[in-house]
């Protein structure tokens, strides 16, 4: 297993705001400018067991993704596992949302990368540059959803 990067951020929205438009999925490619494109291929509202389809852009290469939620808490815990099998994959990732005394919304987000086969050589650099990407990725997250 390679590892966990994670971040935390406060945004400038309620909970309530902040969790709708981080449990729709199709949110993504607004603040990960490595998904090119996201679609839920589930039926309904976003819940346990909704999946979603991407196509993302690492280090040059293209890949298809797919992930399913796994825990979804309203208005706290999102959690989401990986079910393509890449050269890496994030076998958990989740976002953690509390309300603040200010009326904000305190979100930690967290992904724990793992390698397979090749990827098992691939995994600690891709956690590396995560690792060193996750408070910008939070900051990105907090514009997207103050922009929305």
């Amino acid at each position: 297993m390679a590892g966990k990067f994670e971040a935390t951020v406060e945004i400038g929205r309620p909970v309530e705001e902040v969790f709708a438009f981080l449990a729709n999925g199709e949110n993504d490619p607004k603040f990960s400018p490595r998904v090119l494109e996201m679609k839920q291929t589930t039926d309904g509202p976003a819940a346990v067991g909704t999946v979603y389809r991407s196509r993302v852009k690492d280090a040059g290469m293209t890949t298809s993704r797919e992930f399913r939620i796994s825990e979804f808490s309203q208005p706290s815990t999102i959690r989401w596992t990986e079910l393509s099998k890449n050269l890496v994959t994030a076998t958990e990732g989740g976002y953690d949302l509390e309300s603040t005394p200010e009326g904000n919304t305190r979100l930690h987000l967290f992904n724990n990368l793992e390698g397979h086969g090749v990827g098992k050589v691939l995994a600690p650099l891709a956690l590396s540059a995560a690792r060193k990407d996750a408070d910008a990725f939070a900051q990105r997250i907090k514009a997207a959803v103050e922009a929305s």
